[in-house]
């Protein structure tokens, strides 16, 4: 059994994880599928793109890093144009890669999560692994959002049936 602060840990990592996927999924539903692919600029990554990269680095981070599996990564390729693979199979490899983060959280115990790894060249416990992924999924979700209401001109409504002017309560 879990201490407590580590159950709560997981809860809410996953719960961050599943927020970056509704949103990211909400901002899909209304990207068009030509501009999927389509860098903004030459500075920029296009959506596709982006999602590969997000499936490389919380494979490394949490399925590998965490949870033991072995790192195949190839940083560089999650970058390349991929025109012969389509939103949708984009879609499910970052959503299988997400189901993927979320078992290995659940997965680990206290040891792994204190434990201290190299990762991608830094030196991470288990919690840091697990800090960087939701940080940096978070991070690449709000370019998501942000490039599909320019391109669009749509407010993606991610909290719409919530009043997001509550008060604060113990």
């Amino acid at each position: 059994m879990d201490p407590n602060w580590l159950k709560e840990f997981k809860e809410n990592s996953i719960y961050r994880l599943d927020e970056s996927e509704r949103m990211i999924g909400r901002a899909l539903e209304i990207l068009p599928t030509e501009r999927f692919w389509e860098q903004p600029n030459p500075s920029s990554n296009s959506v596709g793109n982006l999602l590969l990269h997000l499936c490389g680095n919380l494979r490394q981070y949490v399925v590998s890093g965490l949870g033991g599996a072995p790192d195949h990564r190839n940083r560089t390729r999650e970058f390349l144009p991929q025109p012969n693979l389509g939103q949708q199979e984009t879609w499910a490899l970052f959503t299988g890669t997400l189901a993927e983060v979320r078992q290995a959280i659940h997965q680990a115990g206290e040891e792994e999560y204190l434990k201290v790894r190299s990762v991608q060249g830094f030196r991470l416990s288990g919690l840091g692994m697990v800090l960087h992924a939701v940080e940096h999924l978070s991070y690449h979700t709000g370019q998501i959002a942000y490039a599909v209401k320019a391109w669009e001109n749509k407010d993606l409504g991610f909290y719409d049936a919530m009043d997001l002017n509550v008060k604060n309560e113990d």
